[in-house]
């Protein structure tokens, strides 16, 4: 009941972020290849963000 009220951390919000971007990325690859590397691109970049973050 009371984890409701916790606050997300920088580092999960990045990786909430990661997979949705990972998500569209996957959901734009079967029309328009293009939109799809960008979103990836994107993604990579949160990922590198996340692995540098210290534990």
């Amino acid at each position: 009941m009371f984890g409701m009220f916790k606050r997300k951390s920088e580092k999960e919000k990045l990786e909430e972020r990661y997979r949705k971007l990972l998500e569209e990325a996957h959901r734009l690859s079967t029309s328009d290849r293009k939109a799809a590397d960008l979103k990836t691109a994107e993604a990579e970049e949160v990922l590198q963000r996340i692995e540098a973050m210290p534990d």
